[in-house]
């Protein structure tokens, strides 16, 4: 089934085995544990869902080969928001649900270590959570560029960027003291309703320059005023 049949879907998990090697000595050594934590608290829904991939990826060394699948499937996503819609339907049955992981896991580009994701996409399927798909994606970035020691650089315009423009933007951040001398991960978004201007998110920090937030202001000394 192509994603072109996947928009016809009518608004109607096997574990990984572990081998134990016999220790050849008597005595046993305990081997410390990769820490398997997501390196940022992620919350809403979505974010429980991107933790616990996190986790269970990280205890498979799989970070990855499943942040690549993510990122893969994000951009399906990004190119056909019809597909948004279609996971969120209602009424899918068993069959179509099974039918759409199949043909998720066709756009991974062969990056499942363990069969991570595929498990991880049955899970959400059987918890009628496939709608939550494009965010979790999102939020999984996030927990990696974190992991990576990456921080976020969120530039939101009116319009489009290009590519010049960002990366002087992104230049004169990283020498600021808001970059925390960290390395920026760009993160270039679109919203007509700021009018023009900028709004640019860096960690926790807000700097916004857009147009309608001056005339918000405008706005409010306008009515205090009078």
């Amino acid at each position: 089934m192509s994603l072109r049949q996947l928009r016809t879907v009518s608004s109607r998990a096997a574990a990984p085995r572990y081998v134990v090697a016999a220790a050849p000595a008597t005595r046993l050594y305990a081997t410390a544990a990769p820490d398997a934590r997501p390196p940022i608290a992620i919350y809403g829904l979505d974010g429980t869902y991107a933790s616990a991939l996190y986790t269970a990826a990280a205890k498979t060394s799989a970070l990855d080969t499943t942040s690549k699948s993510l990122s893969n499937l994000s951009e399906i996503f990004k190119r056909d928001t019809k597909l948004t819609l279609i996971l969120n339907a209602p009424t899918m049955t068993p069959g179509d649900k099974s039918q759409i992981v199949q043909e998720l896991q066709k756009h991974m580009g062969g990056q499942d270590k363990g069969d991570t994701v595929k498990n991880f996409l049955k899970t959400m399927a059987d918890n009628n959570r496939l709608g939550l798909l494009p965010d979790v994606c999102e939020k999984f970035t996030t927990l990696m560029g974190a992991a990576r020691g990456e921080v976020d650089l969120t530039i939101t315009s009116a319009q489009k960027l290009d590519q010049k423009t960002i990366q002087r933007l992104e230049t004169a951040v990283s020498k600021s003291e808001y970059s925390q001398g960290k390395k920026l991960k760009v993160v270039p978004k679109v919203n007509p309703d700021i009018k023009g201007g900028l709004i640019v998110e860096i960690g926790d920090r807000t700097i916004d320059l857009s147009v309608s937030s001056k005339i918000t202001k405008m706005n409010k000394l306008l009515t205090d005023t009078l």
